[in-house]
């Protein structure tokens, strides 16, 4: 019985952590439904004019000008929404239910997006000024990663769309990440030949790969290195993508596009060492109620194919299906209505920060990215995976962990 004790003692974690590891037709669905129950609210009542009229709009008790916040809250949530979707938006094929889905998604998506830059609509976006250039660039990442949409918006409604994102260059961004928020507006404009300007993705592309590098995968955030998810909420997706269309269009930055790609995969495994055997994570620095946000790097290598080889697909697919899962499960996450309310796990608005409203909460959808991945790729149809944290708590024998050594100006 003494022998037995410890085995018994342990089989409830090992079942817990096992249970997590299904096939990847099951995980697809439960993704897909998750996103939908995210996206729904924002993408039908923007589809029709009445976002402003239907959104509740809950501020952090510390919100820094509750009127401005108030009123960007609805650009914030229909922007970080659509650049989640937009990979899922823009793929074909998939079994009925799913083509039906993404059909309504598409029409929510062309309709919502022309209320969204049409000035005679109730739902028109701000544009001008501070947290608007921070969402504008999110509607910029989602055209990008969906040419679809943008193929198939009227003229009319396109160059509305061109006007708004003009507006933005009024705004001089904070010397932070936000210097990225400008590139990913001018990478729209270099991807469909709109007229970019250089200037603003030069001064994007070399303070982070020349200056701000501070070693094993991650940026410092301007001028300070702060520990918290930045690297993966902001930083690497947005500098690969800025990269991505510019070697894309005018083979320009080739030396940092490699040290991006190198650097961003080590990050990539610093962050699936974070996330937990049940699906939690450290909720430690700025914008925790990003919730599964903070892994929009991890979700975003899958997408586009560049996970290192240390991490498989199926294994990234299982460690972020619990993490969508554990971040979403509590009854509290969503208003009776079906908006997301403030927190990390359920309502809990005193983890909120200064500029925290419901509509920053959208930006957890970036987690869905690998949905624009087809059923039959690897990362949906290989046999299920333990992650890192699994294999480990369960007494496996794992690899050990090292750093990547690279000096900022090689």
């Amino acid at each position: 019985m003494r022998r037995l004790l410890p085995l018994l003692l342990c089989l409830p974690f090992i079942t817990h952590a096992q249970d997590k590891l299904i096939n990847g037709a099951t995980d697809r669905k439960l993704w897909i439904g998750y996103m939908d129950k995210i996206a729904r609210p924002v993408m039908s009542n923007l589809a029709e004019d009445k976002l402003k009229q239907n959104m509740p709009v809950s501020l952090s008790d510390r919100i820094d000008n509750k009127e401005s916040r108030s009123k960007v809250t609805y650009l914030e949530a229909y922007a970080r929404t659509l650049s989640g979707i937009a990979p899922w938006l823009n793929l074909e094929g998939g079994d009925e239910a799913e083509v039906k889905l993404r059909n309504q998604y598409r029409a929510w998506a062309l309709k919502a997006t022309a209320n969204a830059v049409n000035p005679q609509a109730k739902d028109y976006m701000q544009w001008n000024g501070g947290q608007p250039l921070v969402d504008a660039s999110y509607v910029a990442l989602a055209l990008i990663r969906c040419p679809w949409l943008w193929e198939h918006l009227d003229s009319h409604v396109k160059q509305q769309v061109v006007d708004a994102l003009k507006i933005t260059r009024n705004t001089v961004p904070v010397y932070t990440n936000w210097i990225l928020f400008t590139g990913m507006i001018e990478a729209f404009f270099c991807k469909y030949d709109l007229g970019d300007d250089p200037v603003r993705t030069e001064y994007a592309v070399r303070e982070f790969t020349q200056h701000w590098y501070v070693g094993d995968g991650m940026y410092s955030d301007g001028m300070q290195f702060h520990v918290d998810y930045y690297n993966s909420i902001v930083i690497h997706p947005n500098l690969s993508v800025i990269l991505q269309v510019q070697a894309e269009k005018k083979k320009t930055y080739p030396r940092e596009s490699e040290r991006e790609l190198a650097a961003g995969q080590r990050y990539a495994e610093i962050l699936e060492r974070l996330i937990n055997t049940d699906g939690s994570y450290p909720a430690s620095g700025r914008s925790i109620v990003y919730r599964a946000g903070s892994f929009h790097h991890l979700a975003n290598l899958a997408y586009t194919k560049h996970l290192p080889a240390s991490l498989p697909p199926a294994q990234i697919r299982c460690a972020l299906t619990a993490l969508i899962k554990k971040t979403l499960e509590s009854p509290a996450t969503f208003t009776a209505d079906g908006w997301l309310n403030i927190g990390l796990y359920g309502k809990q608005p005193g983890l909120a920060d200064f500029y925290t409203t419901t509509g920053s909460l959208y930006i957890c959808s970036n987690i869905f990215l690998p949905l624009g991945l087809p059923a039959g790729d690897e990362f949906w149809n290989a046999q299920p995976l333990p992650w890192t944290s699994v294999k480990i708590w369960r007494g496996e024998d794992v690899k050990a962990d090292h750093a990547l050594d690279m000096r900022a100006n090689n």
